[in-house]
């Protein structure tokens, strides 16, 4: 059997997400700023034999039933598009919090696609790839080649990837899983419409200051749907702007992991033992955004 290929996959972390606006078919029109911290889950795959999967992990237990998992979902559909990509055995080290805000089940079935691709020798950009990935689910096209990009529709519609000034932060995860249907189910219309971000000056952006500043007047339109399904999530907002040196704190995604912005490793790392010890049983890790990963604090692995 040939060797394991390995594949990591990163949390996906919204650094912004409006809501401009619910569809006649139900689904939710947003804009995302979407970055990519330094931890997340891995998978492996031994190709030859049939698809299958094991989950190992501290939070296996809370992925659900193999066979519902997203990393099958996601081979399943590449298959239906490329009848002769060959399968075999895919092993997730599952890290991530689930149902969470992170996206990881989405970057684990981004990595199946990846992983199968390299086996198959597809190439990264071929689109049938993003058509597996668009058939999978929405956040999957982003988690495909995850890097730092605008996310608009319900999540197809991508912009170029672009970099931005690296962000140190804290996730923090309180340990209560929220459906996403959920909570855009109690989401409000704003009194005054959303002005969509200007991607030209976002991606010109060079100085971290610029983006903080950029960050500050945006914000996560699900945060109030989410708060009222799982109070605890303004509890972990307080915690984390209580630390010095926050320069912002804010829910990611559909919640309940929220993060926040330091003004250097250092701080984020402080900030994350001090939220740990206070807080033992919550998911805390500090992480890079959107650049390169900094030493995680004690408090956790990955």
């Amino acid at each position: 059997m040939p060797p394991s290929l390995v594949e990591e996959a990163p949390a996906k972390v919204n650094l912004t997400l409006r809501v401009l606006g619910r569809r006649a078919d139900g689904y939710h029109e947003i804009e995302s700023l979407v970055a990519f911290a330094g931890v997340g889950d891995r998978l492996s795959l031994a190709p030859g034999g049939a698809l299958a999967l094991t989950v190992s992990g501290p939070s296996a237990a809370e992925a659900g039933a193999t066979a519902d998992n997203l990393v099958l979902k996601a081979a399943r559909a590449l298959a239906d598009r490329v009848p002769t990509v060959g399968a075999g055995t895919f092993d997730l080290d599952k890290r991530l919090p689930v149902a969470a805000g992170l996206g990881g089940g989405s970057a684990d079935a981004a990595a199946a696609l990846r992983l199968l691709a390299r086996a198959n020798k597809l190439a990264a950009d071929d689109p049938l790839l993003y058509a597996a990935a668009r058939a999978t689910g929405a956040d999957v096209p982003v988690c495909l080649d995850p890097r730092t990009r605008l996310m608009r529709g319900i999540g197809e519609i991508l912009s170029n990837p672009f970099k931005l000034p690296p962000l140190q932060g804290v996730l923090v995860n309180p340990g209560v899983a929220l459906a996403t249907k959920a909570v855009f189910a109690r989401w409000k219309p704003p009194a005054a419409p959303v002005v969509p971000a200007d991607l030209t000056v976002l991606t010109a952006m060079s100085k971290r200051d610029q983006l903080v500043r950029f960050l500050l007047s945006q914000a996560n339109d699900l945060e109030s749907a989410a708060i009222a399904l799982a109070p605890v999530v303004a509890d972990v907002l307080l915690a984390l702007s209580s630390q010095p040196h926050c320069e912002l704190a804010r829910m990611s995604g559909s919640g309940a992991t929220c993060f926040a912005v330091f003004a250097s490793a250092a701080d984020a790392i402080k900030a994350a033992e001090a939220i740990h010890a206070e807080y033992p049983n919550w998911w805390v890790r500090a992480t890079a955004l959107g650049g390169a990963n900094i030493s995680p604090p004690p408090c956790g692995e990955g």
